[in-house]
C-alpha cells in the first residue's frame, strides 16, 4: 500500500490509500457515506453505514460486504489512526447502487477521473511529476525549491527500488535502513529530525531547506551505488550500506559549515523558510479576500 492520501470532492473529504499491486485506490466508506448522504458529520455518516450494512445483508448482498477491507487510516476527527471499511473504486461504484441520492451520478464521474488520473501516472511518471510540481506551486514553494523536491522524490524511489530488488522488506526495514542514513549525515533518526523542526504529521523532507534536501539526495543516491557495487545479502549488511551512503553526505555537510561558519542543519520548517507560503495557498485557494 502507498501512503495515505486525501481526496477531495466538492470539498468534502474522502481517505484514500492507493494499492500498488492491484493499481487501484482503497477509498474509505464512511467517507462515501458522508458525500452521498450529505450527513453534517463522521458520526451521521457511521450511522447510516451502519444500518446500510443491516439492509445490504438482508437484500443478501453478503459479497460486498465481504470484500469490504479494513485499513487503519487517520480519523478525521481527532487525527489519529483507526481501522476504517475500505471498498476499491469498483465495489463504491456497486455500493452508490444502494443509496438514493442525486449525488450519485456526478460522484460515479469524479470516481472515474480519479482512477483514470492514478492510472496513467502508473505508466507515464511524468503527469505525476507535473501534477506534483502544480500542487507545490499552489503552496507557495518556489520552482528551484520543486525541482530539487521532485529530483528527491526520483533519488529515494531508485534506493527503495533497490532494496526491493535485494530483498529488504517494505515498512519497519526502510525505516530502520532510512533511519541509519539519516543518523549517518545529521546526526538525528528521522523521528528525531521531524521533533527538531517542530513538526508532527508533516513530510520532512517538505520542510528542509535547499541544502538539506542535497544533502538527503547525496545520501541516498550514495547508498544506492553502494549497493549495486556490494550486493548485500543480509539485513545488516544493508544497514552497513546504508550507514556508509549517509557518511558520505556526512563529510559534505561539515565541509559546508567548516567553508560556510553555519550550520546545514536548521530547526527552521516551510513556514519559516517560506513566510508567503500560507498566503499564496490561501489566495489560491479562496480562502484570502481581495481588499
Amino acid at each position: 500500500m502507498s501512503e495515505e492520501k486525501m481526496q477531495k470532492y466538492n470539498g468534502w473529504k474522502v481517505r484514500s490509500v492507493w494499492d500498488e499491486v492491484r493499481e487501484e485506490w482503497w477509498l474509505s466508506v464512511v467517507d462515501v457515506v458522508g458525500v452521498l448522504t450529505e450527513q453534517p458529520d463522521v458520526r451521521g455518516a457511521t450511522f447510516y453505514w451502519s444500518k446500510l450494512k443491516e439492509r445490504l445483508r438482508e437484500e443478501g448482498a453478503d459479497q460486498l460486504l465481504t470484500n469490504c477491507q479494513q485499513l487503519k487510516l487517520t480519523s478525521l476527527k481527532d487525527g489519529k489512526k483507526y481501522k476504517t471499511d475500505v471498498m476499491t473504486v469498483e465495489q463504491v461504484l456497486r455500493l452508490v447502487q444502494s443509496i438514493p441520492s442525486k449525488k450519485a451520478e456526478p460522484f460515479k464521474v469524479w470516481l472515474a477521473k480519479v482512477g483514470n488520473e492514478r492510472i496513467n501516472e502508473t505508466i507515464d511518471p511524468e503527469l505525476a511529476m507535473n501534477r506534483a510540481m502544480e500542487t507545490y506551486l499552489k503552496k507557495g514553494y518556489s520552482e528551484e525549491w520543486i525541482r530539487q523536491r521532485l529530483m528527491s522524490i526520483k533519488v529515494r524511489n531508485d534506493l527503495t527500488n533497490e532494496w526491493r530488488n535485494r530483498g529488504v522488506k517494505k515498512g519497519k526495514e526502510y525505516a530502520i535502513l532510512t533511519d541509519e542514513i539519516s543518523k549517518a549525515w545529521s546526526g538525528m533518526t528521522t523521528k528525531e529530525y521531524k521533533t527538531f523542526k517542530g513538526l508532527k504529521k508533516e513530510n520532512l523532507r517538505d520542510n528542509m531547506s535547499d541544502l538539506e534536501l542535497v544533502l538527503t539526495m547525496l545520501s541516498e543516491a550514495t547508498t544506492t551505488e553502494i549497493e549495486k557495487q556490494k550486493q548485500p545479502k543480509t539485513f545488516e549488511e544493508h544497514r552497513g550500506v546504508a550507514k556508509s551512503g549517509g557518511e558520505v553526505a556526512g563529510i559534505a555537510r561539515k565541509a559546508v559549515e567548516a567553508r560556510t561558519g553555519k550550520k546545514v542543519i536548521t530547526s527552521d520548517n516551510a513556514e519559516r523558510l517560506n513566510p508567503m507560503k500560507d498566503l499564496i495557498e490561501g489566495l489560491i485557494e479562496g480562502g484570502v479576500e481581495n481588499e
